[in-house]
């Protein structure tokens, strides 16, 4: 191209023909910077980061208290973060203020004629290559600031994710939980002076042949197990039965798809390692071509997860709230830990069916507890009806989740755990999340009693029934040494054919 040319260039694009600085990776860690790409359809997240930064001594008291030690320093984190932002900000705006001057001058040459600044003295005395060539610079130079604001925001927006939800003031600090009542009476309350045979439902199961542990073990491995004859048929029943108690209580009922995309997952706050560093949740193997490439995906550990995913994205009607749901899934955990007598059995599984109730409320203190409370009626109604002794238990700020702002968890007696927790053990559990879940899944909802104002609604989700553990509590303590049979509960007769016992099949002649 000639110099004639070359004059009558449009400045903007003799401008565009200079190249992007290249892009770099600045500080932050691989975890933040390196996640698995999204599909088009993920949610945006919107995590109140203000409130954070406002109250960093809150949430790092907060993570503390849960035991989450690494998440502590992230709100800290966040303010340094924030200030180097802000930094970088006011040196990119010097330089794209100077940029700015640098291309008037080169577009109008008379622009800056009666001027006298120090600054416009040395524009008016620069050729156009000595302009264009600063102009060269300077882009490079606001091209490697935005990439660095980028990867600072992306950090900022990654920490304030990872840090857990705010700790309700019901739920008691430390480590020890708050027994706040119990259901139907203790089948042997006095153990030293009571004659009474108790059985493991493994035991059990193997006298009337109703479990298979070891087919299990050779097709599937250690943590998976067959149920066998009026077993099968207990689990169906359990789950109708908690169904129709659910639907009684005006609960819709839905059928989740298993798999779920890990990023739905860790917006419910399931991460794929708890905080030992241990495997809790199946990542789906992807083919080596579509590593980087396509969206992770997971089984999910519960119905919750693909529960609360089917609204990400969606804004709801504040009169369809409190929207409640039902669904019956099966859940898969990789529950890494050693083994011994708490783990033996149907109490810890990788695969089990369970029963979950998820609800959205107004977000509102007020309209989540209605729901909490609600939950936990169910579940004392259904666990009441099938005979178990039970306490109920306000969790403590250490064994909360990421999500939850408050816990109760409903724990049976096994006899077989006599041992262990003075055979307590764990069959339900009710969460209620504010709305960790719905900022991070782009849940709204439309409040029109406030205007039509926008909000992320609070979601509530509860067992309603856990299949594997209530089987066994089912069959441990109907359980008749002296007849060699266990007594099915009554609720569950219209599922079981009528069948009231379970006994040796060889007396089934």
């Amino acid at each position: 191209m000639s110099t004639t040319q070359r004059s009558f260039t449009c400045l903007q694009c003799r401008l565009r023909t200079i190249p992007k600085a290249p892009r770099r990776l600045y500080h932050a860690s691989a975890r933040l910077l390196a996640e698995p790409p999204r599909p088009s359809v993920a949610p945006k997240i919107s995590i109140n980061i203000k409130h954070i930064r406002q109250n960093a001594a809150l949430y790092e008291q907060n993570c503390l208290e849960r035991n989450y030690k690494v998440q502590s320093t992230y709100p800290a984190r966040i303010n340094l973060l924030l200030e180097q932002w802000h930094a970088y900000q006011h040196e990119a705006r010097g330089l794209r203020e100077r940029n700015n001057r640098l291309k008037l001058q080169l577009a109008n040459p008379t622009t800056l004629r009666d001027e006298d600044s120090e600054e416009a003295r040395g524009l008016k005395e620069m050729t156009k290559e000595q302009l264009i060539e600063e102009a060269r610079t300077l882009k490079e130079n606001i091209s490697a600031i935005e990439e660095k604001e980028s990867v600072c925001q992306a950090e900022i927006d990654s920490l304030a994710a990872a840090i857990p939800n705010l700790t309700s003031d019901e739920t008691p600090r430390g480590n020890e939980p708050k027994v706040v009542g119990f259901i139907n009476e203790h089948p042997e309350p006095d153990p030293s002076s009571s004659d009474r045979v108790w059985r493991s439902h493994v035991h059990i199961g193997s006298e009337l042949n109703l479990l298979d542990f070891a087919g299990a073990a050779t097709t599937s491995g250690w943590g998976w197990y067959f149920l066998l004859n009026e077993a099968a048929m207990l689990e169906q029943a359990l789950i109708q039965y908690a169904l129709s108690v659910a639907r009684k209580h005006g609960w819709g009922i839905a059928s989740p798809p298993s798999m779920v995309y890990s990023h739905i997952g860790a917006a419910c706050g399931f991460q794929p390692r708890d905080q030992n560093g241990e495997q809790q949740i199946y990542n789906i193997q992807q083919n080596a071509d579509d590593v980087g490439k396509k969206p992770e995906m997971s089984l999910a550990g519960t119905a919750e997860i693909p529960l609360a995913g089917m609204k990400a994205n969606t804004t709801l009607e504040e009169a369809d709230l409190p929207l409640k749901r039902v669904g019956v899934s099966r859940c898969f955990r990789a529950e890494a830990g050693s083994r011994g007598v708490d783990t033996k059995g149907l109490y810890r599984v990788h695969e089990f069916t369970k029963v979950e109730m998820f609800a959205w409320t107004l977000n509102s203190t007020e309209a989540s507890t209605a729901v909490f409370d609600e939950i936990v009626s169910i579940q004392t109604e259904i666990l009441q009806s099938l005979g178990l002794h039970c306490r109920i238990l306000e969790m403590p700020s250490t064994d909360l989740g990421a999500s939850a702002t408050r816990k109760r968890d409903i724990e049976a007696f096994f006899p077989s755990r006599r041992l262990k927790a003075d055979g307590w053990g764990e069959v339900t559990s009710v969460s209620t999340c504010s709305d960790y879940q719905s900022r991070r899944l782009a849940t709204k909802v439309e409040v029109r009693t406030l205007g039509g104002k926008m909000a992320f609604p609070y979601t509530v989700n509860g067992t309603a029934m856990a299949v594997p553990r209530v089987l066994a509590a089912v069959l441990e303590n109907g359980w008749n040494e002296e007849k060699q049979e266990v007594a099915i509960p009554e609720v569950l007769w219209p599922w079981m054919d009528g069948m009231k016992v379970i006994m040796q099949k060889e007396r089934l002649r």
